[in-house]
């Protein structure tokens, strides 16, 4: 019988159980901590699978650019395709290329100036693509700490107010409050921790993976303005 009675304290005191008898407030701070946890690791998880692809498909794209293979020629293979990362900054500069010959180009500086602007716009939208939703992962890492520690202050104005009521400062009187309060903020690092490593270390890899799109764009920019320059001479 002795040994019961020293387990209950501790069934009572299970993960389970300690969130049963919490507060509403204590329970939806768990719960949305739980919730921004989830989210956080299908975010984490999304963007290590689209990075890793990313890069495969830069080192490929790059491989057929050098290749050897016409401009024209890898234009009309891709124009028509779904294109991302060094492709899509590829088939924007083309466009407009193909665009502003087609108007009777007069002012190269001008032709220049808009490639530069297409090959711009098309990086830009690779960037937020990227970076899209990693800005979940800073609000978590920064405010789920805060959260748990509002529900650490709500599970120990428990404990207090159950030692008032019950006149009794015995540890089964104070235990659940504290344990409540401390589970709180457990699941507030577990949400906190990953979610600021993940957000320090994929925003790395979005800025190396952006460094090389933007390296193509002014590797093509000068390949682009000396066929400009080489089809001005020809007209003179």
């Amino acid at each position: 019988m002795e040994n019961i009675a020293l387990a209950e304290p501790g069934a009572h005191l299970s993960i389970w159980a300690l969130f049963m008898q919490a507060s509403w407030v204590v329970k939806l701070v768990m719960l949305g901590l739980i919730a921004a946890s989830v989210w956080s690791w299908a975010i984490i998880v999304d963007k290590l699978v689209a990075y890793a692809r990313m890069r495969v498909s830069l080192d490929r794209f790059e491989q057929i650019f050098w290749s050897g293979q016409s401009l024209e020629e890898l234009y009309r293979t891709l124009a028509d395709r779904k294109t991302t990362g060094m492709g899509a900054i590829f088939v924007a500069a083309m466009r407009e290329w193909k665009k502003s010959f087609e108007k009777g180009a007069k002012s190269p500086i001008g032709l220049q100036n808009r490639i530069d602007k297409a090959m711009d716009l098309a990086l830009t939208r690779e960037m937020e693509k990227l970076e899209g939703r990693l800005g979940f992962l800073a609000t978590t890492g920064s405010a789920a700490p805060f959260i748990g520690l509002f529900g650490t202050v709500i599970g120990i104005m428990t404990s207090f107010q159950a030692i008032a009521a019950s006149k009794n400062t015995s540890l089964s009187v104070v235990a659940p409050g504290i344990a409540e309060a401390l589970l709180a903020t457990a699941i507030g690092l577990l949400a906190a921790i990953p979610a600021v490593i993940a957000y320090n270390k994929l925003t790395s890899d979005a800025g190396k993976l952006g460094a090389k799109m933007e390296g193509f764009a002014d590797e093509f920019s000068a390949i682009l303005s000396r066929q400009i320059d080489e089809k001005v001479a020809q007209k003179v």
